[in-house]
């Protein structure tokens, strides 16, 4: 116990930051990194920014898509792409993962111990409140509050977006001082006050609005309505932060602001299909996503922290029941955790009802195809937030002594660690790792270092005499491989572009959609992937060292539509059986450097 009142946990969070430095250093670009949405997408984007020299420009256009604009890739003024700025990608990749630790452990550490240690603390200066709870007596709530917040940055959530997801309990914190403030009887109040909205407007620095701004401003004008009836009148505090954080949010991303406001390009978001269900199917939706969650949140709750708290929840309601205390029901937090969760998960499964996506679209016509169903991204943190509270209110019991709080938080961690998701690098790569080198399995996944082999591509550019700008497209490979070495590429992935690009590919691949029409309907309904596809086969782009789901050597292409559109060569992974018949002149295949691919260049006669 002396340990843990020393803040032994802080320094075990410490030294895991410390591990995952060094262990990355040391494994570098063999780690084993997720590919999907992200190696594929994000990664290769923040490249062609850094190869163009495009972070802060205007009027230009990025290269690939054939050249939509630059305005669709991330903006400037966001501390994951400064990251990109300074660094090279695989390290700002890195960074932005420790980056996401740091952040979750020091947001959720203000936030909870604003509202345990500090809760009726009449302290409104920062520094006087760190220095109160970081008297010995606060140690093990302290450690709980790290420990929670360390839970909450471990969780492999969208590595895009990680620091975004990171930063959720920060808001909540600037938003709680604000009205606090607001309430108390400091001479200084209208100072702090200013200060805090100053920090609300500079929030966007570290969130997005697509995936998090628009519905923390959506709960928070719900909050000065709830907080407005209870108090019997409006928090300006709360309103003032409100217009910060709008106003933030439109000046720290006028890229996407002027996108959504001012452009009148119809793009494959407004022809995109939506997969809708009967009203029947949708309680099923929700349970679903209420237990396992979505795929760019997966937060593995589901085997020990959701049984955790779902008894807890029971038990403590029961026990507000057995005592008729019936007003505690309505005021725990707790109970407010478990409304925002499952509210979460019901506008997830409502999302999908066809006559709710009509009315949202009609009401706000610029938000055609937004994805209002991600208020389930806020759902890792509840989850973490009510087994803090869990795990705060057994220690004040002294449950064992309080060792049993401290291992609540702890088997958390461990579930998180060790379970294969999505985004877990650290597992992957450590499972790497021991598979290759220590038991001498050869595995088919691609590291980093193979999946963009940029020395490959590097020689493969001079030797065909490549020059910057000429375009080309990819052939049974992910087009990023070829963005993120420099190559300018008429295809892409991305999920906001304009429908006449769409419609211009679409006649270069006619010829493979109309033998295949899973990947037609894939392209048509959807069109993110605006890729070359197969004519027979279901894929032919695969992040492996092998390419064992290709059955069929011949590509269907209208070799005409591609010259239209500008393209000089045509990279392959695949040694196409007909490329003479399609009008593909082989120009040379090429390999080594350790790279798994052989890469085979053909040019449009």
């Amino acid at each position: 116990m002396k340990l843990l009142k020393r803040r032994f946990v802080i320094f075990a969070v410490l030294l895991f930051i410390l591990i995952i430095s060094v262990f990355y250093c040391a494994i570098g670009e063999n780690s084993y990194i997720g590919v999907h949405d992200n190696m594929d997408l994000f990664i290769a984007q923040f490249a062609m920014l850094r190869n163009t020299g495009t972070f802060f420009s205007h009027g230009v256009s990025a290269p690939f898509l054939g050249g939509v604009s630059r305005d669709v890739l991330p903006g400037e003024a966001s501390l994951y792409t400064v990251l990109y700025m300074i660094f090279s990608p695989f390290t700002a990749y890195i960074v932005g993962y420790v980056l996401k630790l740091g952040i979750a452990v020091f947001s959720c550490v203000l936030l909870f111990v604003d509202c345990t240690i500090l809760s009726g603390e009449k302290i409104d200066s920062f520094f006087e409140r760190a220095r109160f709870c970081l008297k010995e007596e606060y140690a093990p709530e302290l450690n709980l509050a790290v420990g929670a917040g360390f839970l909450y940055g471990v969780l492999n959530l969208f590595p895009a977006f990680g620091i975004s997801f990171a930063s959720i309990p920060l808001i909540v914190y600037l938003l709680r001082r604000i009205y606090l403030t607001e309430k108390s009887d400091d001479p200084k109040r209208v100072r702090r006050m200013a200060g805090y909205v100053v920090l609300i407007f500079c929030y966007p620095f570290v969130s997005y609005f697509s995936y998090f701004g628009f519905f923390i401003l959506g709960y928070l004008f719900i909050a000065i309505i709830w907080m407005w009836i209870r108090d019997k009148r409006p928090s300006f505090g709360l309103i003032a932060g409100l217009v910060a954080l709008s106003v933030g949010f439109v000046v720290f991303e006028y890229r996407l602001f002027g996108m959504m406001l001012f452009s009148d390009v119809t793009t494959i978001r407004d022809t995109m299909v939506q997969s809708y269900v009967q009203v029947s199917e949708v309680p099923a939706l929700v349970g679903d996503v209420f237990v396992n969650g979505m795929m760019h949140a997966e937060d593995c709750h589901k085997y020990f922290v959701m049984p955790v708290c779902l008894l807890y929840l029971i038990f403590l309601n029961g026990r507000y029941v057995y005592k008729k205390n019936f007003r505690g029901i309505f005021t725990d937090a707790y109970n407010l955790c478990a409304l925002i969760l499952v509210f979460n998960a019901v506008v997830y499964g409502v999302y999908f009802i066809r006559e709710v996506d009509d009315v949202f679209a009609t009401v706000v016509p610029p938000l055609k195809g937004f994805q209002f169903n991600r208020t389930v991204f806020f759902s890792p943190f509840i989850w973490c937030a009510m087994l803090f509270i869990i795990a705060y209110r057994m220690r004040k019991k002294e449950i064992f002594k309080g060792v049993l709080s401290y291992a609540v938080i702890a088997t958390a961690v461990v579930f998180v660690i060790i379970t294969p998701t999505r985004y877990n690098d650290f597992r992957g790569t450590l499972y790497h790792i021991v598979k290759e080198n220590v038991m001498g399995n050869k595995l088919d996944d691609l590291n980093y270092r193979e999946f963009y082999s940029e020395e490959l591509f590097s020689d493969v550019k001079k030797e065909i005499g490549y020059k910057e700008g000429e375009w080309s497209v990819a052939y049974g490979m992910h087009p990023a491989i070829l963005e993120y070495n420099g190559i300018a590429t008429l295809d892409g992935y991305l999920g906001f572009y304009p429908q006449s690009y769409k419609e211009e590919f679409r006649k270069v691949i006619a010829p493979a959609l109309s033998k295949n029409p899973a990947s037609a309907a894939y392209f048509d309904e959807w069109g993110a992937r605006c890729y070359l596809y197969s004519g027979t086969d279901a894929t032919i782009v695969m992040a492996t060292k092998s390419m064992y789901g290709v059955t069929d050597n011949n590509i269907y292409i209208d070799a005409g539509e591609l010259k239209k559109l500008g393209c000089k060569y045509l990279f392959s992974r695949i040694d196409i059986s007909n490329a003479l018949e399609e009008g593909l002149a082989p120009i040379g295949e090429y390999s080594g450097h350790g790279s798994p691919y052989n890469i085979y260049v053909y040019g449009l006669e």
